[in-house]
Parts: structure tokens; C-alpha cells; sequence
């Protein structure tokens, strides 16, 4: 995960959840999204996508 870009991340963290994928991975991705401190980008993604 620490090669993938903030956007890719992000993007992965929703399509995860959209797949139903296990809690664990998403757990992972959300615990590198803070390392990170790029929380304010989910919601960004969302209302872009959205």
C-alpha cells in the first residue's frame, strides 16, 4: 500500500467497501489513510464521484 498514490488509496478504500470485501483489508487501507492524514480525501472522493 505504501507504493499506491493518495488518490489510488482512496479510490481502493471505497471500491473495498463497494465489493464487500473483508473488514481486515479495509481496516488495513483506513490505518494508511491516517498514517497518511488524508481523511479529508474520502469525502472529497465521494463528492466527486458521487
Amino acid at each position: 500500500m505504501k507504493q499506491l498514490s493518495d488518490a489510488l488509496l482512496v479510490q481502493s478504500y471505497h471500491k473495498a467497501i463497494e465489493l464487500n470485501l473483508s473488514e481486515d483489508f479495509i481496516r488495513q487501507i483506513r490505518e494508511e489513510i491516517k498514517e497518511r492524514s488524508i481523511q479529508h480525501l474520502i469525502e472529497k472522493y465521494v463528492s466527486h464521484v458521487g
